[in-house]
């Protein structure tokens, strides 16, 4: 059993997933509101309980890394950190990029209809962070040099200067939204529906599993965030 673990933003998500059958048995999305700390677990307690499982069936976890917010980011990876010790066995862990969770439903899709990913995040201040994500890069896990950051402004120009069909998907503020109606040239972006673009847990153990099964496991010990500027 594989649990996905997401407090990067202030969407929190948990997901439990059979590796075994490859099916999704459970997932729980909601607005933390800064209380990922202390919804986290009692969370992943009611879902449990629905399942009639214990804390032991767990054999894997997955994560994301950021970037998010400071907090957010790191009660995720302290959570796994703390489970990976206290299970009966060790899990295999892996950490994944947040964007490459936001992208993972369009990606396949996109590459079909000759369009390509950018996932985005709100930074905070009227700062955004985006990855672009292409045919292929459905197992991308970016580094910080392949991230973006910028202003409403300069990542509406950045979009601007795509050439080919950009589907839009992520947390967008009405800032970023009233730049895109603003700017010309961006009859290109075709921006996802918030309910569809919205970042699961249930996209983010699908990766997971798909990582384990092609090899990629990361050490719990050495897992660190991925942070786009400094604390």
């Amino acid at each position: 059993m594989l649990l996905a673990i997401d407090t990067a933003t202030s969407t929190a998500s948990l997901a439990l997933y059979n590796l075994e059958t490859r099916q999704l048995l459970a997932e729980l999305t909601w607005q933390a509101r800064r209380r990922q700390t202390q919804d986290l677990l009692p969370a992943l307690q009611d879902l449990l309980r629905l399942l009639e499982l214990t804390p032991a069936a767990i054999t894997a976890l997955a994560v994301t890394t950021g970037p998010g917010s400071f907090t957010g980011v790191r009660i995720a990876i302290s959570a796994a950190k703390g489970m990976a010790l206290g299970l009966p066995q060790p899990p295999q862990v892996v950490g994944i990029p947040t964007l490459s969770v936001t992208a993972a439903p369009y990606v396949e899709l996109a590459g079909t209809a000759g369009a390509v990913v950018c996932a985005t995040i709100q930074a905070g201040r009227g700062r955004y962070n985006w990855a672009w994500y292409g045919p292929g890069d459905l197992l991308h896990r970016p580094t910080v040099e392949d991230h973006q950051a910028g202003t409403v402004a300069e990542f509406a120009a950045a979009l601007a200067a795509r050439t080919r069909v950009v589907w839009l998907a992520g947390e967008l503020g009405q800032d970023l939204l009233d730049a895109l109606a603003g700017t010309p040239d961006l009859g290109h972006v075709v921006r996802v529906d918030a309910v569809s673009g919205l970042r699961r847990a249930g996209q983010l153990a699908r990766l997971g599993a798909l990582h384990l099964a092609a090899g990629t496991c990361d050490a719990i010990e050495t897992l660190q965030p991925l942070y786009l500027r400094n604390p």
